[in-house]
């Protein structure tokens, strides 16, 4: 089995890390993955902030995230203490803006396994991000002028590690003409 299909096959949701940092050979691969993605039409319009998984703008999102949701003492925050995650955001009025940002994030978190990486994909922060305060994320977390939060993703060290899901192929595909 390639190398690609063995990251596929292993890899899961890392809901847990150490404090190691990222290199910036590390960080510059992954966000190489998710810049290499196609795009429709290959308007290549998705746009990537890095961001320390220290910086005072993930505590702010987090606690927003819970009033939100009504969530009180939750067990760990969205990102689950990660050194960096990555906010991939998108042209706002791009009708495929959606899908291109899924596939880029899909990019870095099968490059991620491969280099023997954690990854979690984050859909959690968007009714933050998107509510009263889209405007004052949106320039905390400096996405260009007409772009909107899409996905992000946490990524470090795997402090804790999961068997990836099980499927039911019989159930979850069909065949048609054959």
């Amino acid at each position: 089995m390639s190398e690609v299909l063995q990251a596929i096959a292993k890899r899961s949701s890392t809901r847990g890390f150490t404090d190691e940092k990222l290199t910036r050979e590390q960080l510059e691969q992954l966000i190489a993955a998710g810049l290499q993605a196609p795009t429709a039409a290959n308007k290549q319009e998705i746009h990537i902030t890095v961001v320390d998984g220290g910086d005072p703008v993930l505590a702010e999102l987090e606690a927003l995230k819970n009033e939100l949701r009504g969530i009180q003492n939750p067990a760990a925050n969205f990102y689950y203490g990660a050194p960096t995650v990555l906010f991939i955001s998108a042209d706002a009025d791009y009708y495929w803006s959606k899908l291109d940002a899924g596939i880029a994030v899909e990019n870095i978190a099968i490059a991620a396994e491969g280099m023997g990486l954690g990854s979690l994909i984050i859909g959690c922060v968007k009714d933050a991000l998107a509510g009263e305060k889209k405007a004052y994320y949106a320039d905390a977390l400096q996405f260009p002028a007409g772009y909107e939060y899409e996905i992000a993703i946490a990524l470090g060290h795997k402090a804790v590690s999961k068997e990836p899901h099980e499927y039911d192929k019989d159930k979850q595909v069909t065949y048609l003409n054959d």
